[in-house]
């Protein structure tokens, strides 16, 4: 059975839910009221040709855009109410297509930026490097290291991001976010930019943070290999609008996602007519 684009009833195990979420530039509407749930524990996925709205989607949960209208919860809170730089300490943390790094900082340094996220020291305690921000440091460095083991990146620690491989980077700006503790990780077409054994690396890696750290993923990608290996559900958006909503396979079956994609069926049978 095809998948659709019904809205979703809202449950006890959603993390983000989105209604109505509508935003609008000038006269052009990028995203013309979308429903959706995230699930905790799951890793959802949005998809969708260029201009279908799914980064516009991203920014508004980032806060970086304000909706014109609708609402998005997240974990029981009302997140269009909050600010965006509160959006980090509520639980929600991003990766981005062009990678955000420090270039000349070293890996870790960039990690330890992450863990401050949830310090609780202030201004004139770090000056004068009380005990609570030595233990404070000891916390963050410790996490930075737990960050580090888990995703293999010993051999990078000391290295400064601008003389890193960019798959590396890629992975290292994923070991920032998971720094900052989040229980919803947004990643912004993680295969962007990868090679094939690179990809097949991020999906093992969305695998094991879902899996192991227990992160509810929501990634934003064109790669369908990646979309298929580890989306648990996919929401597919044309024209700032959703088209249909399910597992990978229904997804990528609907009608409209295939019109989407590749044309409309008339299109496709003239593609295949002799000449």
């Amino acid at each position: 059975m095809p998948a659709t684009a019904q809205s979703p009833a809202p449950t006890d195990d959603v993390l983000l839910g989105a209604r109505g979420l509508t935003v609008r530039f000038g006269g052009l509407v990028a995203v013309n009221r979308v429903d959706f749930d995230v699930r905790r524990g799951e890793v959802f996925t949005i998809i969708g040709p260029n201009g279908a709205g799914k980064t516009t989607v991203f920014n508004l949960i980032s806060r970086i855009y304000q909706p014109s209208a609708g609402s998005i919860r997240f974990d029981g809170v009302d997140l269009v109410a909050r600010p965006p730089h509160a959006v980090a300490e509520l639980g929600i943390a991003r990766t981005f297509q062009n990678i955000e790094l420090f270039e000349f900082a070293s890996v870790l340094q960039n990690l330890l930026i992450g863990t401050h996220t949830h310090r609780s020291t202030n201004v004139w305690q770090d000056l004068l490097f009380t005990g609570g921000v030595r233990r404070a440091e000891v916390v963050a460095r410790r996490k930075a290291e737990e960050v580090i083991d888990f995703l293999d990146l010993q051999h990078y620690r000391d290295t400064l991001v601008a003389g890193l491989p960019y798959g590396v980077r890629k992975v290292v700006e994923l070991a920032r976010a998971l720094c900052t503790q989040p229980k919803l990780l947004l990643l912004d077409e993680p295969s962007s930019g990868l090679n094939v054994e690179e990809t097949d690396d991020m999906a093992w890696w969305i695998q094991d943070i879902q899996r192991d750290l227990g992160i509810t993923v929501l990634m934003v990608e064109h790669d369908m290999s990646l979309v298929s290996k580890v989306s648990d559900r996919v929401l597919a958006m044309n024209q700032g609008e959703v088209l249909a909503l399910g597992t990978p396979e229904q997804v990528q079956a609907h009608p409209g996602v295939i019109e989407a994609y590749l044309g409309s069926t008339d299109d496709l049978s003239a593609l295949r007519r002799p000449t």
